[in-house]
């Protein structure tokens, strides 16, 4: 796996076929995250405790990553604290915010207000990096997004916005925003020529720190049960989801651009939605099939248009 961008600017021309397949990775592991969170919640552990372990084993498999891999290790100040704001926005705090937000929505809902992250990829990525949105992503981007609403808009229609649920939802559009920051940091990292590995090592390490903070500030428990579901979830999490998913993530994000990058986010959702299918009986309606050819259909332009 690469670390840097290679031929060209981000975002310029076609898929490679590394980047098809660092895409691929992302999308599956992501897809299996959600019901592994789901899995993870029946242990009882609050949520930020859970966080912590997730990114706690995540940064120690990543640094021992970077000892192995001979790649650099010591920074300057001004890069560790960009590793921290990394980490609170990508590797903590956003994650925080959704198992909060869980308690009150769908996971279906869950997995679409995350799917925003391809419009504020768009639009961060043009107010802060000054990448350019053509028509053709943002056209891709909003066809995708719509097919996301109609697969999941019995669940929406559904949903009674009370106050709670609509803290929830507030909770889960802040932790998706604080995810796309974390885009952003990481595309300045990378610009700078620093290894994403390492980068995110830190990140995670800090991150893992920022919210152990937030769980002793908040008298929680650090318990860890030794539950087979729970212990299972957390490695995948830990590992699959993190560890690899985020490595290729940000790579991605390196070669291709953080628009067309952060679309992965609207893709998920729907192998999820398979995963859901399978192992929780999801009953497909009229409304999710004609959804699920518009995310294939947006995915398919903006993968293919060029920036």
């Amino acid at each position: 796996m690469a670390d840097e961008a290679k031929g060209g600017r981000p975002g310029a021309g076609g898929l490679t076929a590394v980047d098809a397949g660092l895409y691929a990775v992302t999308v599956f592991a992501w897809s299996t995250s959600w019901f592994a969170m789901k899995l993870q919640a029946v242990g009882g552990v609050a949520a930020d405790v859970s966080v912590v372990w997730r990114f706690l084993i995540s940064a120690s498999l990543m640094l021992g990553w970077v000892v192995v891999s001979h790649r650099p290790l010591r920074f300057a100040l001004r890069d560790h604290l960009r590793f921290a704001a990394m980490g609170v926005a990508m590797f903590s705090s956003n994650f925080f915010l959704y198992y909060i937000g869980s308690h009150s929505l769908p996971s279906g809902l869950l997995s679409v207000v995350f799917s925003l992250a391809s419009v504020f990829n768009l639009v961060l990525g043009a107010l802060l990096l000054g990448q350019k949105i053509s028509a053709g992503v943002a056209l891709g981007a909003v066809v995708g997004s719509t097919g996301i609403a109609l697969i999941f808009w019995p669940e929406i229609a559904g949903t009674e916005f009370n106050h709670d649920a609509l803290i929830a939802l507030c909770l889960c559009i802040g932790g998706t925003l604080l995810f796309c920051l974390g885009n952003m940091i990481s595309s300045t990292l990378q610009r700078r020529g620093i290894s994403v590995i390492s980068a995110s090592a830190w990140s995670m390490a800090y991150g893992a720190a920022f919210m152990a903070t937030v769980a002793l500030i908040r008298g929680s428990r650090f318990e860890l049960p030794l539950d087979a579901v729970y212990l299972g979830s957390l490695g995948w999490l830990s590992v699959v989801s993190t560890v690899i998913a985020f490595a290729c993530y940000l790579t991605l994000l390196g070669r291709i651009g953080s628009a067309r990058a952060g679309y992965s986010a609207v893709v998920f959702p729907v192998f999820a939605l398979m995963i859901s299918t399978v192992a929780e009986g999801y009953v497909w309606t009229p409304l999710a099939v004609a959804g699920l050819g518009a995310v294939m259909l947006g995915n398919i332009i903006v993968l293919t248009r060029r920036r």
